[in-house]
């Protein structure tokens, strides 16, 4: 059997295939409102990255879902992107994974059962890495291959991070480059080396396990990860549930190898644009970007690293936290009082 490119089945991929930030909130707001029980910690009326339930006193469940159509072609490297992005949302609330169910659409007319098979065992072996189990979960055949995790973790509440609960005068470190989304577009197009495709693969499936730790930290107030919004887009969800402004130092982040010649070249995503469209009115720059790093800003990240808003007297302690566990964590701004805006570029 004569299969197709997995990139070739889909129209976007990886994170890049999100609802944009406007349209995802046009459509949430229509099912807000409703009567939520006292044990729901966490839900749908913020931004969140997963849903949290109190059990007890002193624990509480934490459930999320994460899935998405192909971002490269090797079914393995999908499956791996896949899983580790679903299970960083459980870390990025300082909780401990505990199981997965598997979520998966494929189109099985198109698709030998072995390239079925390296997707989901890809999946297996990244949740086996993370120390639980894959124990069930739902399949259909679609037209379009899709894979991904419902993830179910445990927090202890004292260490319960959230976005929406940031500090002025806090600092902000984020745990891995990007440009993802840019490596995604150039691969698309047989334009990405294979030295840049490794770099891809590695840190698209460096677990954020760190966010577990960060957890138990009481000087990290906020915390969420860098996922299809791209590094502006959860930043202003981190600024307007917290009701502060972020100052964004651009010219302390951070990129992954080529990113920007590749970008230059014009190798973007279109989830770039849209992430761009959905949250200009709340950035203000006081300095100049030139065309190419404003649209890296926006860039789709899958897999992305944590962010996190650590009080300012600890953030060398958390950067160093990060970077002797093996993160390319940096320093990218600080947390202010609330202007007109919430992001402004420095």
């Amino acid at each position: 059997m004569l299969e197709p490119k997995l990139t070739k089945l889909t129209s976007g991929g990886g994170c890049g295939c999100k609802i944009s930030p406007e349209i995802l909130s046009e459509i949430l707001a229509k099912t807000r409102g409703v009567s939520l029980p006292p044990e729901l910690l966490v839900g749908n009326n913020t931004s969140d990255d997963a849903a949290v339930y109190k059990l007890d006193a002193e624990r509480a469940l934490v459930a999320t879902t994460d899935f998405f159509t192909p971002i490269v072609d090797d079914p393995a490297d999908f499956g791996a992107i896949s899983a580790t992005n679903a299970l960083s949302d459980v870390y990025a609330m300082g909780a401990k994974p505990i199981f997965a169910l598997a979520i998966a659409g494929i189109p099985v007319s198109v698709l030998t059962t072995t390239t079925i098979s390296k997707i989901f065992t890809a999946g297996k072996d990244i949740c086996e890495r993370a120390g639980i189990p894959i124990v069930g979960g739902h399949t259909i055949d679609s037209q379009e291959p899709i894979y991904g995790l419902v993830c179910i973790g445990l927090v202890e509440t004292r260490n319960l991070k959230k976005n929406s609960t940031a500090k002025i005068k806090d600092k902000l470190i984020l745990g891995k480059p990007l440009g993802v989304g840019v490596y995604s577009a150039a691969l698309k197009k047989n334009k990405l080396r294979e030295a840049e495709y490794k770099t891809f693969i590695k840190y698209a499936t460096q677990l954020n396990w760190i966010g577990y730790k960060l957890g138990a930290k009481s000087c990290v107030n906020a915390m969420t990860d860098i996922t299809g919004f791209g590094l502006l887009g959860h930043l202003v969800e981190i600024a307007s549930g917290s009701n502060v402004t972020i100052q964004l130092e651009a010219e302390k982040v951070i990129f992954h190898p080529q990113v920007i010649s590749l970008a230059k070249e014009g190798y973007l995503t279109g989830a770039s644009t849209r992430n761009w469209e959905s949250i200009s009115s709340k950035v203000e720059f006081q300095t100049q970007l030139n065309p190419t790093k404003k649209s890296l800003l926006t860039d789709p990240q899958t897999s992305g690293g944590l962010l996190v808003s650590v009080c300012s007297e600890n953030s060398k302690e958390i950067l160093e936290l990060f970077l002797s566990n093996g993160y390319t964590a940096f320093e990218i701004g600080s947390v202010t009082e609330r202007n007109q805006c919430e992001i402004t570029i420095v």
